[in-house]
């Protein structure tokens, strides 16, 4: 008798190469092994041919006890990838041996309802094909591992610290000071517009040529961001079609997923016009995961992830150390991180919820959002979750957009018909490790450096501050950035936000994402945010202007490289 039954997807494994084959053929005789700086006694993970405390190169597979704390977890319950059906758990394990190494990893023999930050936990392997997956299962009193919870590790930087490692000014004059955003565009924007990308850069740039008075032969400089496609709907194609579309010949042009997250590309236009390499830059964004996804469902009905991020087979680089267990989407990554927070400080998903309903009544003014029904806190925690503690209203929605900003030689702003936005200051110091699951466990990573880098570049402070226009890919996006940028102290974020009063448009201590953000604007990536501070700082928001706004911070990035800028009116 046959069975007409698939076999199982198979799960993504990492790429084995001559620095990480110990880690991953290590549980053939139960044995973890991280590899250990022969100098300085640090565990390096993942493994790499420098040690990136001391630097030096004798580095080597050391036997580890196999113990450890769970920093952060989430049970996910979207299907992301078809080798994972949800719920499942993923949590992020900090080695007794050396607390700074993690291992993002599935927790096993615990129900997704029992899982938790502060479980003391030991390892376990499940052999696959040639490697062996490191999990971890839950220690229990009496087996001789200790208790079954512990105390979290604390982060390699405390958050209020990083301050001290702010490399200071090297020159009394700043570059932000010969610079100004002249112009701004925006494309026709919505839910599934079946439009192509390049149609909706062209539009915004086009509107952002117009609204700053110049011609498309003046624009001497491009720049975007992520550049060319990285996962489907992501860009219209990077900077070759949009030039080439508009007939532009830069001088200079930019445009690459590495920078200070999506307004990178501003910043490196600042750059640019202020070393006197262009005179005005055209800064574009174009997503279109809306549209994308819509026609990759049609095309293949019942297919896995309609955004591509399904994997399978072999998986290199730093993402084959999360992928074998599921990490799907930023969305867990950030979740894990948010559970470290919430069990070190005591906040709950309300706290995420006022920062969603804020959203929805900002967007409710704003007749371009995607979602303007309003929201009740039920409404938010009766929503189906995503991934915990994130639900659906915690995550930004797909759509289809194009955003542009010009950004000119300050010597000319005066010439433009609309009155000039001044750049004050950029936050871009990273003072973490790079690699989500290697860096701040209770905060955004890079989120607390970048927001110190650029108050030491201002004598203005958080109280000068009118609008803050903060990334939101996820609420706790907005929770970190808050805290980090001094809107209130560490860990004083869910009470800043309960009741939303601090938050909102009038009478708040700041007003938040005035335009509903990307929680229920819709996502813009980053540029949405430098597109509404610049509408509030002209006094053009209509119904949703805040009175008397004169400074705007803008953070544009979540979890990977991210900044900050603060832009005055002239």
């Amino acid at each position: 008798m046959t069975s007409d039954a698939s076999p199982p997807p198979a799960r993504p494994f990492p790429a084995l190469d001559d620095l990480n084959g110990f880690y991953w053929t290590a549980g053939r005789d139960g044995v973890l092994r991280i590899q250990r700086c022969q100098d300085c006694a640090s565990l390096v993970h993942p493994p790499q041919p420098v040690c990136c405390y001391c630097h030096s190169e004798r580095l080597g597979a050391a036997e580890v006890s196999g113990l450890g704390t769970v920093v952060g977890v989430t049970v996910n319950h979207q299907p992301w990838e078809p080798a994972f059906p949800p719920p499942f758990v993923v949590g992020s394990v900090a080695l007794d041996d050396d607390p700074r190494a993690r291992l993002v990893t599935n927790l096993v023999d615990v129900p997704p309802g029992g899982a938790a930050v502060g479980q003391r936990v030991r390892v376990r392997f499940e052999p696959a094909e040639d490697v062996w997956l490191p999990v971890f299962a839950p220690v229990r009193p009496g087996d001789g591992d200790g208790e079954a919870f512990g105390d979290l590790p604390d982060d390699p930087i405390a958050p209020g610290e990083h301050a001290r490692y702010v490399r200071p000014m090297a020159r009394a004059d700043k570059f932000e000071d010969r610079v100004a955003i002249t112009g701004i565009g925006m494309s026709p924007v919505g839910r599934r517009l079946m439009l192509p990308p390049l149609t909706l850069a062209v539009a915004a740039a086009k509107a952002a040529v117009a609204d700053a008075g110049l011609e498309l032969s003046d624009i001497d400089g491009l720049s975007t961001y992520p550049g060319g496609e990285l996962i489907g709907g992501f860009t219209e194609g990077g900077v070759m079609v949009v030039a080439d579309a508009l007939g532009i010949r830069p001088t200079w042009y930019n445009g690459g997923s590495e920078t200070f997250g999506p307004g990178g590309a501003v910043v490196a236009a600042m750059l640019a016009v202020a070393s006197g390499l262009a005179r005005h830059v055209l800064c574009f964004r174009t997503v279109w995961q809306a549209t994308y996804a819509a026609q990759q469902r049609a095309a293949n009905p019942g297919g896995g992830s309609p955004y591509g991020i399904g994997r399978t087979g072999r998986v290199a680089g730093p993402q084959g150390y999360v992928a074998p267990y599921g990490v799907g989407s930023v969305a867990l990554n950030l979740a894990m991180i948010a559970s470290n927070y919430f069990h070190r400080y005591g906040a709950t998903r309300e706290a995420l919820g006022w920062i969603a309903i804020n959203q929805r009544a900002n967007a409710a003014l704003n007749p371009d959002a995607v979602y303007r029904e309003p929201m009740t806190m039920d409404d938010y925690l009766s929503a189906r979750m995503i991934t915990t503690p994130f639900g659906l209203y915690d995550c930004d929605v797909p759509m289809d957009a194009s955003l542009a900003v010009i950004v000119s030689a300050v010597e000319t702003a005066q010439d433009r018909p609309k009155p000039p936005v001044l750049v004050e200051a950029v936050g871009t110091q990273i003072t973490e490790r790079f690699l989500w699951h290697q860096s701040t466990t209770s905060h955004e990573p890079q989120t607390l450096g970048p927001s110190a880098h650029l108050w030491s570049r201002t004598s203005l402070r958080p109280a000068d501050v009118q609008v803050a226009e903060l990334y939101d890919g996820f609420t706790f996006n907005c929770l970190s950035w808050l805290e980090a940028l001094g809107f209130c102290g560490i860990g004083e974020a869910a009470d800043f936000v309960a009741g939303g009063h601090n938050i909102a448009l009038k009478d708040g201590v700041v007003a938040l994402n005035t335009h509903g953000g990307q929680l229920s604007a819709g996502r813009t990536h980053g540029m949405g945010m430098i597109h509404e501070a610049v509408v509030q700082l002209r006094g053009e928001g209509g119904a949703r202007q805040v009175d008397g706004c004169s400074v705007a911070a803008v953070s544009t990035g979540g979890l990977a490289p991210a900044g900050a800028i603060l832009l005055r009116r002239s």
